[in-house]
């Protein structure tokens, strides 16, 4: 089998004991942003298995986009990258 060679690590292990590996990560050519893939990409940043500056170029993702996914995912966890979720968990806007 062959391994491409990437920068940094190929697996980490998440605080709850799961492996995640870049296997894990969504198809390069992602247009359909489900939650479960938002999620996963949140993770993957969070605990070094890909740099942001990487998942922004490959996955054609806005830095402010991204942010926010990380925002909705620390103030009210994975439910919140849902878009029928949106308006639950969106902040009121500040005047």
């Amino acid at each position: 089998m062959y391994l491409k060679k990437v920068a940094g690590p190929r697996a980490v292990t998440l605080p709850d004991g799961s492996v995640l590996s870049r296997a894990d990560l969504p198809p390069r050519d992602t247009c359909r942003w489900v939650a479960s893939r938002k999620a996963v990409l949140v993770k993957a940043v969070a605990c070094g298995l890909i740099p942001l500056k990487e998942v922004l170029e490959t996955y054609g993702v806005s830095e402010e986009e991204f942010a926010l996914w990380c925002a909705a995912v620390a103030n009210h966890g994975e439910a919140a990258l849902k878009v029928t979720a949106l308006q639950k968990y969106r902040q009121p806007p500040v005047e």
